[in-house]
């Protein structure tokens, strides 16, 4: 049945009450569970943009069906991925199609195999003055063009790059279009790319903390001795100049030293009370 212009007046007034009072509770629940949050000795939250809570509760209710993509940044070794995995696994109880999509900046690394090969060890490569950690050596076109792909809804086949070889593949792995896309890595919130992102996420940890981690995962990298030294120094260099300055512009501020079992925790709660306001 067909509403005339009255009727159609009056269904979007209440439609529009209707979604704001929704937002309106949503808002309160999530500035609770931040509050309870805020009172733990290691918080999950240690910042949040002015106006970010009410953008989000924004989303759930008036976007429903539009894809989200959130894009998550920190140092080198702060916990991204680790952080991105236990959200995943704490939101997602059954992995189904369509629920969630996780691109990685790190297999879009460009192929520098013929450079290790030509200087013979990654010691003499980075004495040639060579970076592993600048945002030139990723190819921060091609992953834009993939999660503008993603966002309309097209699948794409994302690269694959090995860290031991520099070997990048370009047919690694087919990523489907999802409701939510997470996209991680050191440079995710860099001019190149943040503009299509929904939700800006920093990670932050401590220094000695971020030094540690990354020493043992250089090892399981091939890289150790001299040679890892001289990238830590580099990655330290880098960090300030690509990386840290995304603190500002993030609309939250993460604790990369939570454990999976506080993120479950917090997760299972914002999901459990959403779900009893939706």
């Amino acid at each position: 049945m067909m509403l005339d212009t009255y009727e159609l007046t009056n269904y979007n007034f209440y439609s529009s009450r209707l979604d704001m009072n929704l937002i309106s509770s949503i808002v309160e629940c999530l500035k609770e569970i931040l509050a309870e949050d805020k009172k733990q000795a290691q918080p999950l939250f240690l910042q949040v943009r002015d106006g970010f809570i009410m953008d989000i509760a924004r989303k759930v209710v008036q976007e429903k069906k539009k894809t989200f993509l959130i894009g998550i940044t920190g140092e080198s070794a702060s916990g991204k991925t680790v952080f991105v995995d236990n959200t995943v696994h704490a939101c997602v109880k059954d992995n189904k199609d369509g629920i969630y999509t996780v691109i990685r900046q790190d297999d879009y690394y460009k192929d520098t195999s013929k450079e290790l090969e030509d200087a013979g060890s990654y010691e003499e490569l980075f004495k040639t003055g060579f970076s592993f950690d600048t945002p030139d050596v990723i190819d921060l076109e091609l992953m834009r063009e993939h999660l503008l792909c993603l966002k309309s809804g097209t699948a794409i086949i994302s690269p694959k790059y090995d860290f031991k070889t520099c070997v990048s593949d370009i047919n690694g792995e087919i990523k489907k279009p999802a409701k939510v896309i997470l996209a991680e890595g050191l440079y995710v919130l860099n001019r190149e790319v943040r503009d299509v992102m929904d939700v800006k996420v920093y990670v932050f940890t401590p220094l000695n903390v971020i030094k540690d981690r990354w020493y043992k995962r250089a090892e399981s990298r091939g890289k150790t001795g001299k040679a890892a030294d001289m990238q830590y120094a580099d990655v330290n260099k880098t960090a300030q100049m690509y990386i840290r300055p995304n603190y500002e512009i993030a609309d939250c501020i993460i604790n990369g030293m939570v454990t999976q079992e506080y993120i479950q925790e917090i997760t299972d709660k914002i999901l459990t009370r959403l779900s009893e306001i939706c």
